[in-house]
């Protein structure tokens, strides 16, 4: 399993865009949930999303980070609504 310092650096790399547009990201692992907890934020805007172990993973191995995506995606359209 990755580390959250992997896991967010791997984030950095494959959505470029979140330092460039001001957005923060935090990684932190829900044993509740049994799943990444990735945390975006800019300015007053924010939306969590919950990245399960498998994702993670084929995030890691550069293959896909779909879901997180989408996220990214609805929180630069809350930004650009302002």
């Amino acid at each position: 399993m990755a580390t959250k310092e992997e896991l967010c650096s791997k984030i950095k790399e494959v959505f470029p865009d979140i330092g460039a547009c001001g957005i923060d990201v935090e990684v932190d692992y829900d044993d509740t949930n049994k799943a990444w907890v990735v945390d975006l934020k800019k300015d007053q805007h924010e939306l969590k999303t919950f990245l399960e172990e498998p994702e993670a993973q084929q995030c890691m191995e550069g293959k896909q980070c779909v879901s997180l995506g989408l996220q990214i995606a609805e929180l630069r359209r809350n930004i650009d609504q302002l």
